[in-house]
This record gives C-alpha cells, sequence and structure tokens, in this order.
C-alpha cells in the first residue's frame, strides 16, 4: 500500500486534542474521518506529535497508508474538501517509503509559544496567545532559558501523567524574540529538541514568564531544574499560546 506524508495545520480550540477520543473531537479523528470519505474504511494516521487540548499546529506530520496510488496534490485538495468546516488543513502532502514513519524517523521537533502583554483584551488573536498584563524582561529570560540548553533530568518541567520511561532530554534551542503590537508587545519562545516530555515546553514557558516579571530570578531556573522536583516548577501556562510549528527529518518529505 503506498504511504503518503502530510503536513497538517489545525486550530486546537475546539478539539481534546490531537489523538482520537472516544466521544469527543480530535484532529486525529477528523483526518481519519476526511480518508473514508475517499477510501471507504477505517484508517489509522500516526503523528509525529500528540498536541493536548487546545495546542495549535502550523507543521505537524502525519503519515497514512492508503489503497490507491493518489497524486499528492489531488490528495490534499480532496481531503481539505472533506475536512470542512474543521479549522484543519493539509498543507502539504507527498509520496513517501515505506519505512518513513512520521513519529519514528523525527529527528527534531519544533515548537513556539505565543505570550502577548498588553491591558486591553485581546481580541483577534483570542484563543490563539495567552496573555499577560505586564511587560516582560526579556533579557532577564534569555539568561534563565540559558540554564535549560543541553542534556539534562527535566524531572521539574514534565507533568506528573508524562508516560516517557526517562525524563532526560537534550533540548537544543530555547530561542525568545520580541515586538511590539498594537498596545503592548509579543513575546515568543522557539524551542527545538529531538523530542520533548508531556508539558515540558509549557512548563518552561511558565517558568521564564515568572522571571520576566521579576518574580524569580534567572538563577532560579537552574535551581528549579537542578531539584528534579515537579514542585519546584513555576506555573503550567496554558495550552492556546502553543504551537507545533514543525518536524525536522533526514530526507525531507515535502
Amino acid at each position: 500500500m503506498p504511504r503518503f506524508a502530510f503536513r497538517i495545520e489545525y486550530d486546537g480550540g475546539p478539539f481534546a486534542g490531537w489523538q482520537r477520543q472516544a466521544g469527543q473531537a480530535s484532529v486525529q479523528g477528523a483526518v481519519e474521518a476526511a480518508l473514508a470519505r475517499l477510501e471507504p474504511r477505517a484508517h489509522t494516521i500516526a503523528a509525529a506529535g500528540r498536541t493536548d487540548a487546545g495546542v495549535h499546529a502550523t507543521g505537524q506530520v502525519a503519515h497514512a497508508d492508503l489503497a490507491r496510488d493518489w497524486d499528492p496534490f489531488r490528495l490534499s485538495e480532496a481531503l481539505n474538501h472533506h475536512l470542512k468546516p474543521a479549522p484543519v488543513a493539509i498543507t502539504a502532502c507527498a509520496r513517501v517509503p515505506g519505512e518513513f514513519h512520521a513519529r519514528f524517523s523525527a529527528q527534531e521537533r519544533r515548537y513556539t509559544f505565543r505570550l502577548v502583554a498588553r491591558r486591553a483584551p485581546v481580541v483577534h488573536d483570542r484563543g490563539l496567545v495567552w496573555q499577560v498584563q505586564n511587560p516582560l524582561d526579556a533579557e532577564a529570560m534569555r539568561a534563565g532559558a540559558a540554564h535549560l540548553i543541553g542534556h539534562h533530568d527535566f524531572t521539574t518541567f514534565r507533568s506528573s501523567m508524562c508516560q516517557s520511561a526517562s525524563p532526560v532530554k537534550t533540548l537544543d534551542e530555547i530561542r525568545i524574540t520580541e515586538f511590539a503590537t498594537p498596545g503592548g508587545r509579543e513575546y515568543r519562545f522557539h524551542l527545538r529538541a529531538r523530542s520533548f516530555l508531556h508539558n515540558q515546553v509549557r512548563s518552561i514557558v511558565g517558568t521564564l514568564e515568572r522571571v520576566g516579571a521579576g518574580s524569580w530570578a534567572p538563577e532560579d531556573v537552574r535551581a528549579a531544574l537542578e531539584a528534579r522536583d515537579r514542585a519546584a516548577c513555576g506555573p503550567v501556562c496554558p495550552p492556546q499560546g502553543l504551537y507545533l510549528t514543525g518536524v525536522g527529518y533526514p530526507q525531507p518529505p515535502f
């Protein structure tokens, strides 16, 4: 059966997460239902990352095995037609070798978290950013983030429900950018690693926000990391500012 890879964009707000769940809307379920409109049977697709409820994506990658050897452009067009009106879109599609696996072939994953600081309520980006009231110190957050780069035990920054066999991960990059927005400022946290623990990104960003607000010193981030204790973590920020923005492979499929 020919295997196809898809790059998928979605608004996570209406969904209980990526993963198919009985009785709840999921991104995986929406894509599988669209595939079933093209090839009537049960479909199971695999994704590079199982995003939580409310988390968005601009660069999720998934793969599926189909009976028909579709033209990739026609396949993506047909899927987008059947995905309507769900806030999910196939932005790229490619025929890939049978050994390609969206999850297990991935060499890195990239996430971006959007945080807006302003007094007025967010209107156009409602549900797409985390809003705080006061400006943050980006340099202090960068200094705190520097303690997290590299190979560490991230027990402090993972959910108590995390199913990963080990809390040890290598965080390759945390880059923080800021720019002015109407009435405030936006801060974007760009994180890159081979893989992440459950709630790791949201735990890190929530902790760094405390540094930016002046409640924590940058050195407190290192102390929290070294504590290897979930209780030492700062607040876990809400999901709506988080985006899976890309997945890296030895041979890019698109």
